[in-house]
Parts: structure tokens; C-alpha cells; sequence
């Protein structure tokens, strides 16, 4: 099973009702689950490509880009939809972040591949990096990522991260 990292795009309007009322986000997370197309899951890539970014695990918050994963503004500290609360950025954050990763060339990435400082600095799952193609799961899952940022910034929608 493990962590799989869950992102969200949601408009100005429902960041600012989530914020208000977390409720609402519990309810969208369970009731629609199946059917939510800005909904997207990157299975357990989020430590590698935050590893990849910036060459830390997302522990460490003192990169820019780590904030791409978690940003550490909390919807509500108290709600946990999986393993802890749910993260978010708002429109204008999402825009930023966006052109910081918008002109990397996701096979780029693979040069910074390193499974054994990965496994040494703890990036999840650790147990995963000795693996053929390791690499190749986590450049798909950043294109991912890349696609969601693009789609969300044009959007001007706000961006909602959480570990089901």
C-alpha cells in the first residue's frame, strides 16, 4: 500500500471555502473520489521528485521547490485525510512554482538520480531505489506533476496536496 501523495486543483473560490470550512474538502475527497477529474494521484514519487528538485527529501523545507509537495500552510491542522493534514497553495503560488518547473526537461532530472544518498538522507521509500527503472517512475511522475502545475496556473486555480 504505503503513502501515495493526492493532488488537487481547486478554484480560488473552493480554497477559500475548504479554508473556512474543512468539512467541505473531507466531503469532496470522500464523496468523489472515483469520478474527480482534478484529482490526481503520483503513487509514492513525491519524496524522489523532490529529491530530483532539490536534492533533499521533503523534510527539508529550505528549497523553493520542496513546496511543490508541501507547503506547510495547513487547510486545518486538525483534519487528516490519510497521514496528516492537507497542504494547499493558493493560485498566485501555484502560478510561481509553475514557471520555476515549466522549462525542465524531465529526462534532465535522471542526472540527478542518486539511489544511495536517496537511501542515506531517508527520501520514501527508501527501499525502492536499488530498483530497475526507479528513474523512469519518477520523471513520468513529475511530467505529471509539470501538467497539473500548467493546467492549474492557466486556470488560476489553487493547488491541494495530501497523503492518502
Amino acid at each position: 500500500m504505503g503513502m501515495h501523495l493526492q493532488i488537487l486543483r481547486a478554484s480560488a473560490e473552493e480554497l477559500t471555502n475548504y479554508l473556512s470550512d474543512s468539512n467541505l474538502l473531507t466531503e469532496r475527497v470522500l464523496n468523489e473520489a472515483a469520478n474527480d477529474t482534478r484529482r490526481y494521484d503520483i503513487d509514492k514519487s513525491w519524496d524522489g521528485i523532490i529529491y530530483l528538485l532539490t536534492g533533499k527529501n521533503s523534510s527539508d523545507t529550505s528549497e523553493p521547490l520542496s513546496r511543490l509537495i508541501f507547503s506547510n500552510q495547513l487547510i486545518d491542522e486538525n483534519l487528516n485525510l490519510g497521514t496528516g493534514p492537507a497542504h494547499y497553495l493558493s493560485p498566485e503560488e501555484v502560478k510561481n512554482l509553475q514557471e520555476q518547473i515549466r522549462d525542465i526537461v524531465p529526462s534532465s532530472l535522471k542526472e540527478k538520480f542518486n539511489a544511495q544518498d536517496m537511501k542515506e538522507i531517508g527520501v520514501y521509500p527508501n527501499n525502492v531505489w536499488d530498483e530497475e527503472e526507479v528513474d523512469d517512475y519518477l520523471i513520468e511522475y513529475f511530467e505529471t506533476v509539470q501538467e497539473v502545475f500548467t493546467t492549474a496556473s492557466k486556470n488560476k486555480e489553487a493547488i491541494i496536496t495530501f497523503i492518502e
